[in-house]
């Protein structure tokens, strides 16, 4: 049986060689791939996929999202306690 991420439709997977990699890049992918378990290779398949994702938002409009939200935001103060309060509801 095939893991499921080989199947890429009709098409096989392509295969890369990366040549004169600087060693700080290929230190913070071996890091990378040790934290998120997995091979040096998918970490590197999912660093590609998350900077060539075609459906990507331009970060000029994600912040403007992330400021209209927050402008949304009703100013809220909470206090130590009261937050203390609110984290012990529901509890015995």
């Amino acid at each position: 049986m095939e893991p499921f991420w080989f199947h890429y439709g009709d098409t096989m997977p392509a295969t890369l060689t990366l040549k004169n990699v600087p060693d700080d890049v290929y230190e913070r992918l071996k890091l990378a791939a040790e934290t998120h378990r997995r091979s040096i290779n998918g970490e590197a398949i999912v660093c590609l996929e998350t900077v060539l994702a075609p459906n990507r938002v331009p970060t000029d409009e994600r912040l403007a999202r992330a400021r209209r939200l927050r402008a949304e935001l009703a100013p809220a103060k909470f206090r130590a306690r009261d937050i203390d309060a609110l984290k012990k509801q529901g509890r015995p």
